[in-house]
């Protein structure tokens, strides 16, 4: 298979960072790379040039897996709740998607985005779920998520009801017992 050698201008999530020379197929370099100006030619020259550039981007790797590194943390230990609605035997109505998930985290205060949650599906049933979070491919964790009910059952309005008839006899005797004394 032939691959042809690049410099990459810009940095490229899945091929590398500024100023890394690169092998890539030619169909991935005349049709997207280089059309796009992320990547020229590799000259000594041109190399040189990046040198700067490439430290500075460097450093703001750095930075920001320091910053990820303290999410992680923060993020091992968190619960989230999720109210959702439900029918009796415990299905969602809707499901609960990764989207729901981030968008949730990120109310929270944590910088998450819909492609750092790993759920594969969406979830469809009230319980409880380890939800893993992968920022990098070296920081991961996992979140415990709740996601409960969001009104009560047709059962837990029948129970109360029962409950307050029977509490009402007791409360008129005490309210005569007062009267009468």
């Amino acid at each position: 298979m032939k691959m042809i050698e690049l410099l990459l201008l810009e940095t490229v999530e899945t091929l590398g960072i500024v100023g890394d020379v690169v092998k890539v197929r030619p169909g991935y370099a005349r049709n997207f790379l280089l059309p796009r100006g992320l990547a020229t030619k590799p000259t000594p020259k041109a190399i040189e040039n990046l040198a700067a550039r490439r430290a500075e981007v460097e450093a703001e790797l750095t930075r920001l897996k320091a910053e990820r590194e303290a999410l992680i943390e923060k993020l091992s230990e968190f619960e989230l709740t999720l109210p959702r609605t439900a029918n009796d035997q415990g299905h969602l109505y809707g499901g609960v998607s990764q989207h729901d998930i981030a968008q949730a985290l990120s109310e929270a205060g944590f910088a998450i985005e819909d492609r750092h949650v790993r759920i594969g599906e969406q979830i469809k049933r009230l319980d409880s779920y380890e939800i893993p979070i992968v920022l990098d491919k070296d920081l991961r964790t996992q979140i415990k998520l709740w996601v409960v009910r969001d009104q009560p059952t047709t059962a837990d309005l029948d129970a109360a009801a029962e409950s307050a008839e029977v509490e009402e006899p007791a409360v008129e005797a005490e309210l005569e017992q007062d009267q009468n004394a």
